[in-house]
């Protein structure tokens, strides 16, 4: 099965494929060298499962999306109470490589500017310029996952232009924000923005972030949770400089952009998301980068103003149709195969409001048990509203079930919360959409019903009448005497094979194959379903208690092939094999007893 996920960034990477507006930059001799048309999105959850398309794993230099990860480092290394005294967190509205001091102190007005950035490292303090630089390489590894590496060339290249920054570190001098010579921290600055990373990597970071600070393969800390929240902070209002504005207004998540094309984004507790792309616009930020996060923003409704909860109380409970099997006694043949493959159904009990990143857990963990499942029942009876991009997800892996010959049914839906129509919105019009059951355990019935056809249509069990329960014990000698009576009957799909209010019909059905629906008739003229019937399964027994009229219609839900036994025949026998009666009689008290016991049962707790 096809993760919805990838499928859906698929898709919007080849229509953000066209776009081809913007140029690289060039103002650093090396960054006009890359390939303008690379592309890469990646998505990563909070417990590192990635989904990625386009070029995710080509490497490129991070250039200013290092800027927050070095103010971590400094907040992690010096406390928020030092690092506040040295760079504050208010928006300059202006460009990345603006002078944007504040005029009492001359400290820069946030770290995402250059002149913060410089700051935010010179807090970074070590006994020599190598070994502020391990810390810092240290740090960003952490946040990758892997150990980092410099591209020299564009190092070399970033030095080299670098006047404007030389002299905002003067400056910076000047005011005292940085103490000794400012060369070294600029340069530690110059090396940090030439780190070699891919979009992969960016959206572990993003997801690094997003889960209060530690990795969500390695598990290791980059970054003490208490600082986790600063950072985010000045990337949704600085991270994409005099664009920020308008970015949390139509994208609304933590984000930063470098002008190597990168661009991270951050849904807190959801998703670390990565692009790159560098055709950039007048602003510095990337074309394709700020447009696939408006579209994910939207069709994901990843906003950080919208309310969510985590993924994973998205999911309560799990278990299967061995564990809570339907109500009913089941005959021999559904039995034997309940016996054997009632694990094959599986319950799965959600709840809260499902978002695309709780139905995205769902579904991940709907494709872990997929190699043992025949169908999945999605108990919806705590869930208090989908998203309408959770539905079409849920939507597109009940088809994509299907077509492997899988079922996903719905039981217990709470419409209160409009879910059925938002479940309805997400179909297309040839399709019945989704199959849903008022409580689990007609729910189970179905899928056991379902469970025991296509076992016994795979050749596994052939069916004679010593397999249904009301020849439950009967001797070989007069099972052999019954068939001698017994006629093989077919049915088509939707044909009636008995009518409510029919006369003089003393056949009793044994189904061989297929699926029979049984219904009653209502006051409103209308028919009400009681119960599905499937191989190895018996009905219009009750002409053996001397019933003359039916007080049920039966419709054949598939192509249907019946033993049919006519109680006159058998009375006709009885002469010379009472037995044969008696035992079929006694299998029905039996088993109409072991049907009310369940009743009964109910009756009695609710009383």
């Amino acid at each position: 099965m096809s993760s919805p996920i990838q499928s859906y960034l698929e898709q919007l990477h080849a229509e953000i494929l066209e776009l081809r507006d913007g140029s690289v930059a060039s103002y650093i001799p090396e960054l006009s060298l890359v390939d303008p048309d690379s592309f890469g999105i990646c998505m990563v959850t909070m417990d590192g499962v990635a989904y990625c398309v386009g070029d995710t794993e080509k490497l490129f230099t991070i250039q200013s999306i290092s800027k927050p990860f070095i103010y971590a480092t400094a907040l992690a290394a010096c406390g928020r109470q030092q690092v506040s005294a040295h760079v504050g967190v208010e928006p300059s509205g202006e460009a990345f490589n603006s002078i944007s001091l504040d005029p009492q102190t001359g400290a820069p007005l946030n770290p995402m500017i250059n002149a913060g950035a410089i700051a935010s490292t010179s807090l970074v303090r070590a006994p020599s310029p190598e070994a502020q630089w391990q810390l810092i390489e240290k740090s960003l590894s952490r946040f990758v996952g892997r150990q980092v590496a410099i591209d020299e060339a564009v190092y070399r290249s970033e030095s080299a232009t670098g006047a404007r920054n030389r002299a905002i570190a003067w400056m910076l001098k000047n005011f005292g924000i940085i103490e000794g010579d400012p060369m070294l921290p600029l340069e530690s600055s110059f090396r940090q923005c030439s780190v070699q990373i891919s979009c992969h990597d960016l959206a572990f970071m993003a997801a690094t972030l997003g889960n209060a600070g530690v990795h969500p393969l390695t598990g290791e800390l980059a970054l003490p949770a208490e600082h986790v929240a600063p950072v985010l902070s000045v990337m949704a209002t600085c991270g994409m400089y005099d664009y920020a504005g308008s970015w949390l207004y139509e994208v609304g998540m933590p984000a930063k952009s470098g002008v190597g094309g990168g661009i991270i984004a951050v849904q807190p507790g959801r998703f670390g998301i990565g692009i790159f792309s560098p055709r950039l616009d007048s602003k510095g930020n990337s074309v394709r980068g700020i447009e696939v996060c408006k579209r994910i923003s939207r069709d994901l409704e990843l906003n950080i103003f919208n309310q969510v909860n985590n993924p994973r109380t998205a999911l309560m409970r799990v278990y299967t149709g061995a564990d809570v099997p339907s109500r009913r006694e089941p005959g021999p043949v559904l039995r034997a195969v309940l016996l054997e493959h009632a694990h094959r159904i599986k319950y799965l009990s959600l709840h809260g409001y499902l978002a695309v990143d709780a139905i995205e857990y769902v579904l991940r963990r709907i494709a872990g048990m997929q190699s043992s499942a025949n169908s999945y029942i999605l108990d919806m009876h705590q869930v208090k509203g989908i998203s309408d991009s959770a539905a079409a997800f849920l939507n597109q892996t009940r088809l994509d079930l299907k077509a492997e010959g899988i079922a996903l049914v719905l039981s217990r839906v709470n419409d209160y919360y409009g879910i059925r129509e938002k479940l309805r919105k997400s179909t297309v019009s040839m399709d019945m959409g989704f199959l849903c059951f008022e409580d689990n355990d007609l729910a189970a019935e179905w899928c056991e019903n379902r469970l025991c056809t296509v076992v016994t249509e795979s050749g596994n069990i052939t069916l004679g009448l010593a397999d249904f329960t009301l020849f439950h014990g009967v001797p070989v000698t007069l099972i052999k005497l019954a068939e001698e009576i017994v006629t093989l009957q077919t049915f088509e799909q939707g044909e009636c094979v008995l009518q409510n209010g029919e006369e003089n019909d003393d056949r009793i059905f044994f189904i061989k194959n297929g699926k029979v629906s049984i219904l009653v008739p209502r006051l409103d003229g209308g028919h009400q379903r009681v119960s599905t019937l499937s191989t190895g399964m018996n009905f219009g027994e009750m002409v053996l208690l001397g019933q003359t009229t039916r007080s049920t219609s039966v419709y054949a839900d598939t192509e249907l092939t019946c033993f049919v036994l006519k109680a006159s025949d058998l009375n006709r026998i009885s002469s010379q094999a009472p037995l044969l009666r008696i035992r079929l009689l006694e299998n029905l008290a039996n088993d109409l007893a072991n049907k009310l016991r369940p009743t009964t049962q109910l009756v009695s707790t609710l009383a």
